[in-house]
């Protein structure tokens, strides 16, 4: 597979904007926890930036493919630089709040804004179908690498404050101005994408998007959609920027040590990848979603019952290094059961139940720590998780993408 000047552009445009995301999902709590906020209203701050990505991805799926896919990667890159220009000098929920919702803040750790649900729309209509996993692998393990990094950023307001003397909340303020400046080179990035990104014209388009999808797909977007939204619900319980913060508070754990936990953390989701692509060929697209997420959900109910950081610690790395393999095959699968053109639907109303659903989870989840039992949102979310794996596996066992059809078809 030969890499375009799109794929490129694309690629680098990911990793930037997804180490700006890990950098967030790592600080974000801790700082908000460092100026005074309770665990109810860091809640609601990433509960309001999970919100925004949600409407964004809500209008994306309605007007994207009108408005242009490269102008609405555009935008959103620029809107979520402001969440970094904001965080600097906005310390109330009542500012957080609102500004969180316009700039998209991901406290996540995870990239599921309007721009990632674009490139998933867009990376497939660029290769094969032979070659859709495997490049969706590889994209993938960028944004984990590049989230990994920017993880292990999560240690440089610490750094900041031992190399120039200054506290440490103002040290704070140089970090999210990089935030800002990760998405503004993003902006810039996708400024190289040509016309072949866009969709290529539907059958008997009427004008308006919403006259170009078929009912099938509706239908079948629309079912997938709703067991996503029980696998984020239990994902909105456990945002980077929670975790840390259980972390923080159980164990004491510091900013450096949060940064290279995460680290390690999204090194293992970068490999896992790889794994996902090698075994989707073999058995594939729901059979690896499914019997790779199940037990990573095991691993993380056992995650509270550990009675010091580092039992914590390997149990989470365990559950890390499968959680993420379900994400390309999940892309890929979503992709492949519609038509080209609806790619940017399809990626979009996915990408919004997932959002949404995290955005409610995220915000009781500080309630659930404060008011309940502080690992309250680990094992609430775990169980949903293994409900989720159950109910995918049932529902679309027997619906295959195109090459897995052929390959039955063959033998």
């Amino acid at each position: 597979m030969r890499l375009s000047r799109n794929l490129a552009a694309l690629y680098a445009a990911a990793f930037l904007r997804s180490a700006s995301i890990g950098l967030l999902g790592v600080v974000l709590a801790v700082y908000l926890s460092r100026t005074g906020f309770s665990a109810t209203a860091i809640g609601l701050v990433l509960a309001a930036g999970l919100a925004g990505s949600a409407a964004a991805n809500a209008l994306t799926g309605r007007y994207g493919e009108a408005l242009g896919r490269r102008r609405a990667l555009i935008g959103a890159a620029i809107l979520s630089s402001a969440g970094g220009i904001g965080l600097s000098f906005v310390h109330t929920a009542y500012g957080l709040i609102p500004l969180a919702f316009f700039s998209m803040l991901n406290g996540m750790g995870t990239d599921r804004s309007a721009a990632f649900a674009v490139e998933q729309a867009v990376i497939p209509g660029l290769v094969a179908d032979r070659d859709r996993t495997w490049t969706l692998s590889w994209y993938n393990m960028l944004l984990d690498t590049s989230g990994a990094l920017g993880a292990l950023s999560g240690a440089l307001p610490i750094a900041i404050r031992s190399w120039t003397g200054m506290g440490l909340i103002p040290a704070y303020r140089w970090v999210f101005l990089l935030y800002t400046a990760l998405n503004l080179a993003s902006a810039a990035l996708y400024l190289l994408l040509d016309a072949q990104v866009e969709a290529s014209a539907a059958p008997q388009l009427q004008p308006g998007l919403k006259n170009s999808i078929t009912p099938a797909t509706k239908s079948i977007v629309r079912r997938i959609s709703m067991l996503f939204a029980v696998d984020s619900a239990g994902g909105g319980f456990l945002a980077d920027a929670l975790l840390a913060y259980w972390f923080f508070e159980r164990f004491g754990v510091n900013e450096k040590g949060l940064g290279l936990l995460f680290f390690v953390v999204r090194i293992f989701n970068a490999l896992s990848h790889l794994g996902a692509a090698w075994l989707a060929r073999r058995i594939g697209l729901v059979r690896t979603m499914v019997f790779t997420h199940l037990p990573s959900s095991l691993f993380l109910l056992a995650v509270p019952l550990a009675p010091n950081f580092a039992s914590a610690a390997v149990l989470l790395l365990m559950r890390e290094a499968l959680v993420e393999m379900d994400v390309p095959t999940r892309q890929s699968y979503v992709a492949a059961v519609v038509q080209p053109h609806e790619r940017v639907y399809a990626s979009s109303v996915t990408n919004l139940t997932r959002t949404g659903a995290w955005a409610i989870a995220a915000s009781a989840s500080g309630a659930l720590m404060q008011h309940v039992a502080f690992s309250a949102p680990l094992v609430l979310g775990g169980t949903m998780k293994v409900v989720y794996d159950v109910l995918l596996y049932r529902s679309f066992r027997h619906v295959k993408p195109p090459e897995e059809q052929s390959s039955a078809t063959a033998t």
